[in-house]
């Protein structure tokens, strides 16, 4: 039998996914492992291997196209099968012997999943990223609706519409309802399952303005649409979840830079040189960024109350300080995590930024490597800012805004002198960190910044 391609789900918020490029053509011969085609999701870019070897064949999914998670995007036949194998006439499967697991399915119950149908290159499939086939177990003859063999889009679309998957004709491998059955049921008035009691609707929210009413403000001829891409609905949408899900509470203080920018100068002076491809090179080039991360680490560690996330059921509290940073990319926003930067160096936490930075850009980062982490940190002095206050990424607690180092005149022993001034902005979770925890967090990680020397032993 043909082996079923289907776009694999690679990161949990994902509902659909674009093929950015194909690596094979139609008719090609591949073997297991092969790289197939590139995903492009919401934040990176993720390579499909093949599932099988075979000749890949009935490739449907198109590049540059929104494709609903789940859904087969080509078929690999094996050497010399015909093409109609893929869609053999409906014949009757012999009943699953054993119970079928808790999974997909409207009564919450399913067969195991079949084999891998496209695998995700780096990392292998998740149990989302496989395809799922129900094995009808029968009642008087007719299978129950979460038992019947459907696409993920199909059951969606059916449950939405109230319509019984069990009274509606699959067309599609071996039986499978898919998308254009349920359409089709729908115009021809398919059974309708029966109609749970709505629940009583809460007050509804006040809606934005709508687009038709933003544009008729400007004169017609005046601007240019530019549609949203996937990244940026999906940061519009986390920051609306954010800011009307989260308490934010903020607290700022300024920090005397100057012993860290001396010795963040004595270490980039002393890196040794390592030979590399270009020639040779320091080992290590510090950013005051770094100092940052590695004194947002340690300053976790010595308030382990702050490191927390809040869960409606208990309050998660974490071992170690995953630090995430945010990356500006082009059309949006990634926060790649340094894991346990409270143990790291700050040449290991400086190397390893660069890396995660470069890759963050190119969209090539896994998803384990941003989603997660304690907490952030974003840094804005870069572009002159001078303060900012950050909204929190969940599941984080808190997050650090960090402002420009200037110099500012301070008074010190009844003198005003000079002295370079950094302004840091802690946004916490009120629920999981308070005003008094979060001020003692704030003062710890000012105390390693103003004497960093700390952070080396």
């Amino acid at each position: 039998m043909p082996v079923e391609v289907i776009l694999p789900k690679v990161d949990m918020d994902m509902a659909t996914g674009r093929i950015s490029r194909w690596h094979v053509e139609e008719g090609a011969a591949v073997e297991k492992g092969d790289l197939l085609f590139e995903i492009e999701t919401d934040k990176a870019a993720m390579e499909i291997d093949a599932p099988a070897s075979g000749v890949i064949r009935d490739i449907s999914g198109k590049e540059g196209v929104e494709i609903p998670v789940g859904e087969a995007v080509a078929w690999i036949y094996e050497e010399g099968e015909p093409p109609e194998a893929a869609f053999p006439s409906a014949s009757p499967e012999p009943p699953l012997l054993t119970p079928p697991l808790k999974g997909e399915g409207d009564s919450g119950t399913s067969a195991p999943p079949s084999p891998l149908r496209g695998g995700v290159r780096g990392g292998g499939p998740s149990k989302d990223s496989q395809s799922i086939f129900n094995h009808p177990a029968t009642v008087g003859g007719i299978p129950p609706s979460s038992a019947v063999r459907a696409s993920p889009l199909a059951r969606r679309i059916a449950r939405e519409a109230g319509i019984d998957l069990a009274a509606v004709a699959g067309s599609g491998p071996r039986g499978r309802v898919v998308k254009a059955d349920v359409e089709a049921a729908l115009s021809g008035g398919a059974a309708k399952a029966p109609a749970a009691k709505a629940p009583e609707a809460p007050a509804p929210a006040p809606k934005p303005m709508s687009d038709d009413q933003v544009l008729k403000l400007f004169e017609e001829g005046s601007y240019e649409l530019v549609p949203h891409d996937g990244m940026r609905k999906t940061i519009a949408r986390r920051l609306v979840e954010a800011k009307s899900t989260i308490p934010h509470f903020y607290l700022t203080l300024d920090c005397e830079i100057d012993a860290l920018l001396a010795l963040r100068k004595q270490l980039n002076e002393a890196a040794p040189l390592v030979k590399t491809e270009d020639g040779e090179k320091p080992a290590y080039k510090l950013s005051v960024n770094d100092f940052i991360i590695k004194a947002m680490a340690m300053a976790l560690v010595a308030v382990p109350e702050a490191n927390a996330s809040w869960t409606e059921s208990a309050m998660v509290k974490h071992r170690h300080a995953d630090v995430g940073v945010a990356v500006a990319i082009p059309g949006g926003l990634i926060t790649p995590i340094v894991r346990r930067a409270e143990e790291k160096t700050l040449s290991a936490i400086s190397n390893e930024m660069k890396d995660l930075a470069a890759r963050a850009r190119s969209r090539k980062l896994k998803p384990e490597e941003y989603q997660g982490g304690t907490t952030a940190v974003s840094n804005l002095g870069m572009y002159g800012i001078k303060h900012f206050s950050a909204v929190i990424n969940p599941p984080h607690a808190t997050i650090l805004a960090v402002g420009a180092g200037e110099e500012r005149a301070v008074v010190k022993n009844g003198e005003i002198k000079a002295a370079t001034i950094m302004s840091a902005t802690l946004s916490t979770d009120h629920r999981a960190v308070d005003g008094a925890l979060g001020a003692e967090l704030l003062s710890a990680f000012k105390r390693l910044v103003e004497k960093p020397f700390g952070m080396l032993v």
